[in-house]
């Protein structure tokens, strides 16, 4: 299989706009006879669907939550990037294609990325129309704040929920289409398979997940927007809703599987405090804005934190170790993600955790406090201000910028962080790889598209904070209106498609034949005993750090838990009613496959990049040590039968405007 990105010619600055301007195009008229579906309604599906049904297709939406607006872009709280350059700080969109291909460690297609950043001041003007409450400045205009990664300030935000914001701006479009007829939408339905006729995205099996009815819905494209799969190691930040299984099914059907191990581990995450917990909650990356993480120089203040005999207010200034300032002068706490994230760790496995577990840093806002108190009380005008007062002004300026997730830490921790440290660490929270498409976002089943965190495009190996919700959009406002009618000027005499054909039956077939097994199967073991046991699995072996032996390991333990499961697992109930094991069990079962695809791909990359570090290639300060020699390529899998016996098809990458070099963020 030879993998065409078909990437258009022409300078980096000119591709979208030749494409734009050469691409076939579907008249008003034709466009009415064209069926679409789109599965997921997050940011990238939902924008996807109310745009297309805005030009004039029929779509069909789907989502397993009770609402579009429960979809996980909720959670995403600290903002969206925009190369707009408000702050006059340097931005353009040159710079943030730049930021973007540094931060994902050269591993990402350049004409992707730099038609992200071109589309991505498009996406705040559309938000704002929407009536988007992004924070203004003094003066009224959109304000901005610095993110991981950068040295620019590009990112607009919601307080601490932008990704709410953002998804009730393209839940309206959307619901106006709902209400025009133009989106015919499916709640509580889940997608079971893709059906593929004579080569091409036809339609989906799906479960109403309310009756436990099984549907054939046709379509002449079929957009999965679908999220990622980070739930595959069990405890993440995302909803525990979300999973891969519509990935995974079309990965099956015929649709490459791009860079599965790269996953991003977020440094500012609540830590776990116990072995039942059932998933983690992310502090926004936006309070390392503010936030500066230490740990104890002393081993013995450490100890003494964990046992619970210091309070660290108790450790002065010249006790303590902000070692991502120490580190990274340049950038210090607003490193990249997986930076922060390996820098906490090692500090964790060298001795100096501070809770109990010895699994968290600090994350301290006294110094931005006392500093915007100062500048409060100089606005106010108030002469000599006593160190109460200026910690009183400036903790609203705090609760204002940030409250909503101070409030949210103290009611998990009831620990307040206005008066004390918030304790964070790393956890699983987005994956940058997922299924592989060429510049028009469709994989390699024609009709068949991915938009959002669900395909691999963007972010490489490593994504920059706040890039999430920009992709999401502009996949689905910006770039899939144009790319899909390029497919669609083919199928316009297709008529419509039939879903009574041998396709539509066998899936239909197939999927029962795997719901009626896993209810017969008279086992003894829960769903969520075999996913907390793969997660174990995954975090130990292809966490934050793999090598080749864990990731052998993990292969081999992975398969052994999977054939257990088919032989023990316990599914109660019926399939003809609402039952939420079975739905969770069909989704284990394909994490069970794809963790050992991530862990294949883990062990045939040979150097570290971004969010994937092979302890065996590092440099000797504990860097990553990438290979761009041998391994400066997409690693896209076919699937075969076995995860362990897929074929490994490579899509070179061709760096003509930046200079491939080591990431430094000293």
């Amino acid at each position: 299989m030879k993998l065409d990105s078909k990437i258009p010619g022409g300078p980096l600055e000119e591709k979208w706009t030749r494409y734009k301007g050469s691409v076939n195009l579907v008249s008003p008229a034709n466009k009415r006879k064209l069926d679409v579906i789109v599965v997921g309604t997050g940011l990238a599906g939902a924008s996807a669907a109310a745009s297309l049904a805005e030009l004039g297709y029929n779509v069909k939406a789907f989502c397993f939550q009770d609402s579009p607006r429960r979809a996980h872009s909720i959670a995403a709280q600290g903002g969206i990037n925009a190369a707009k350059n408000y702050q006059n700080d340097g931005d353009s969109v040159y710079r943030l294609f730049y930021d973007t291909i540094k931060g994902g460690d050269y591993r990402s297609r350049e004409a992707n990325v730099y038609r992200l950043a071109e589309v991505s001041a498009n996406i705040i003007d559309q938000c704002v129309a929407q009536g988007v409450p992004f924070a203004r400045d003094y003066g009224g205009l959109l304000d901005n704040r610095s993110f991981g990664g950068t040295q620019v300030s590009r990112t607009f935000y919601a307080k601490g929920q932008t990704g709410q914001q953002l998804l009730l701006g393209a839940y309206s479009a959307l619901s106006r289409q709902i209400a025009k007829g133009t989106v015919k939408m499916y709640a509580r339905h889940e997608m079971l398979d893709v059906v593929v006729i004579d080569g091409k995205a036809r339609g989906i099996i799906a479960r109403n997940l309310v009756t436990g009815e099984i549907e054939r819905h046709g379509a002449h494209a079929v957009l999965l927007a679908t999220g990622g799969y980070g739930n595959v190691y069990y405890l993440s930040t995302n909803a525990m809703g979300s999973n891969g299984s519509a990935a995974w099914k079309a990965h099956k059907k015929g649709a490459l599987f791009a860079n599965p191990c790269f996953t991003q581990i977020h440094p500012t995450c609540i830590p776990q405090s116990g072995e039942y917990q059932s998933k983690l909650t992310l502090m926004s990356e936006s309070l390392r804005n503010d936030g500066r993480i230490w740990v104890p120089k002393d081993r013995k203040d450490a100890e003494l934190l964990r046992q619970g005999k210091l309070k660290p207010t108790d450790i002065p200034e010249e006790r303590r170790d902000y070692y991502l300032e120490r580190r990274y002068p340049a950038f210090g706490n607003l490193v990249p993600r997986d930076v922060a994230s390996r820098a906490a760790k090692e500090r964790c496995d060298e001795g100096y955790g501070v809770n109990p577990t010895g699994k968290a840093v600090y994350l301290d806002f006294e110094s931005a406090i006392m500093r915007y108190g100062q500048i409060e009380a100089n606005l106010q005008g108030i002469k000599n201000p006593s160190p109460e007062k200026i910690r009183q002004l400036g903790e609203k300026i705090i609760e204002a910028k940030y409250g909503n997730l101070f409030q949210m830490y103290e009611k998990i921790t009831d620990i307040n962080p206005y008066k004390s440290p918030m304790m964070i660490y790393p956890a699983v929270h987005y994956t940058m790889g997922g299924i592989w498409v060429d510049y028009e976002l469709m994989t390699t089943i024609p009709g068949l598209f991915a938009l959002g965190e669900a395909n691999f495009s963007d972010h490489g190996a490593n994504r920059l904070g706040a890039s999430a919700l920009m992709q999401g959009l502009a996949d689905g406002y910006f770039i899939i209106p144009y790319t899909i009618g390029n497919y669609l000027s083919g199928e316009i005499r297709s008529g419509k498609v039939d879903t009574s054909a041998p396709e539509f039956e066998t899936a239909e077939k197939d999927a029962r034949d795997r719901i009626a097994h896993l209810l017969g199967n008279n086992g003894k073991t829960s769903v969520d005993t075999f996913h907390r046991e793969l997660g174990k699995i995954m975090w130990d072996k292809c966490g934050m750090s793999r090598n080749a032996q864990g990731l052998q390991e993990a292969i081999r333990e992975i398969q052994a838990l999977r054939e257990e499961f088919w032989k023990d697992v316990k599914v109660p109930g019926r399939a003809d009613m609402y039952n939420p094991e079975l739905d969770k069990a069909g989704r284990v079962a394909d994490f069970l496959e794809l963790g050992e695809l991530m862990c294949l791909d883990a062990l045939h990359r040979n150097e570290s990049c971004g969010g994937h570090f092979r302890e065996e290639y590092q440099t000797e300060d504990g860097e990553a040590l990438r290979n761009d020699a041998e391994y400066a390529y997409v690693a896209a899998w076919e699937y075969t039968g076995k995860p362990s016996e897929a074929v490994l098809h490579k899509e070179q990458l061709v760096f003509e405007n930046v200079e491939l070099k080591t990431r430094s963020y000293k």
